[in-house]
């Protein structure tokens, strides 16, 4: 397992890949992905059993879907960057004809992606389906998933959410990035969610808290105490706590950077608050 410096360095770096790969574009989603560095940088780096000889099947290995799809910037660095595909592909994002389409695809095969996601409320529902299958073949692995807060104003995740419960998808850790913000506002302004913690209760599931889903040793922690909680009859809900835009200043704690790109001015600045510490492609 890397050190907590050398995750920290690891994060940085994803971070300039968020915003060089959004800025040449001018398009892109750039504050959820900075919000949820940290998270990708733990699953994949520390908490996750995975495989980067990537085929489908992904049997005797755990499994990650991405349901809030457009914070694909952050996906496909951290995939570049664990050895899925070349870091030099990054240069490709959004591009005609690339494979680092703006929501994640799957036509064109690239490693680490599952399915097509970015059609916000879908993702549970596939990852409880991939979780029964494991269950099917009798495969020990689990099975995460990362949600918007938004996106649960999506009637399907209740529907998914209430079947998971009903049918002991016990192997399945569901995180909900909460950081308060969608395109058009605040959760709060925009539609309320309420208390989430209760909500998922009611359904039939165990929820525990990341306080600061921007401290990489937390989401660490968070994760490992949800993967001891599986096997117990009960879905998890990780209800993490993150910053929007977190890591560039004049980005933080507004949904205007939700999906727009720095231009060249910005870019020099948020480059500059995240020094490069691996190589940028």
């Amino acid at each position: 397992m890397p050190d907590i410096n050398e995750l920290q360095d690891f994060a940085t770096q994803v971070r300039r890949d968020i915003l060089r790969q959004v800025h040449k574009v001018n398009s892109g989603h750039p504050g959820g992905s900075l919000g949820c560095t940290e998270f990708f940088t733990a699953l994949y780096k520390v908490v996750m059993k995975h495989n980067t000889n990537f085929d489908m099947d992904a049997k005797e290995e755990d499994l990650f879907f991405l349901s809030n799809g457009h914070i694909s910037p952050v996906y496909y660095s951290v995939l570049a960057r664990t050895g899925y595909f070349p870091v030099e592909e990054l240069n490709t994002f959004r591009l005609i004809d690339s494979r680092l389409q703006g929501h994640p695809t799957t036509h064109e095969g690239l490693p680490g992606i599952r399915i097509a996601s970015g059609s916000l409320g879908q993702g549970m529902s596939v990852a409880i389906g991939a979780a029964q299958t494991k269950k099917l073949n009798k495969d020990k692995n689990l099975v995460f998933s990362l949600h918007g807060d938004g996106e649960l104003q999506e009637g399907q995740n209740w529907e998914a959410i209430m079947y998971a419960a009903g049918n002991n998808v016990d192997n399945l850790i569901a995180t909900v990035d909460l950081n308060g913000q969608q395109i058009d506002g605040s959760t709060e302004t925009v539609l309320p969610l309420g208390n989430l913690r209760d909500k998922f209760e009611a359904f039939g599931w165990d929820v525990l808290d990341i306080k600061d889903g921007n401290d990489i040793q937390q989401v660490i922690d968070g994760l490992n105490d949800a993967k001891e909680r599986t096997g117990k009859g009960k879905p998890v809900c990780v209800l993490m706590h993150t910053v929007m835009g977190h890591g560039v200043d004049f980005m933080m704690h507004t949904h205007a950077w939700h999906g727009k790109a720095p231009n060249d001015e910005q870019l020099e600045t948020a480059l500059n608050q995240n020094p490069e510490t691996i190589g940028d492609y």
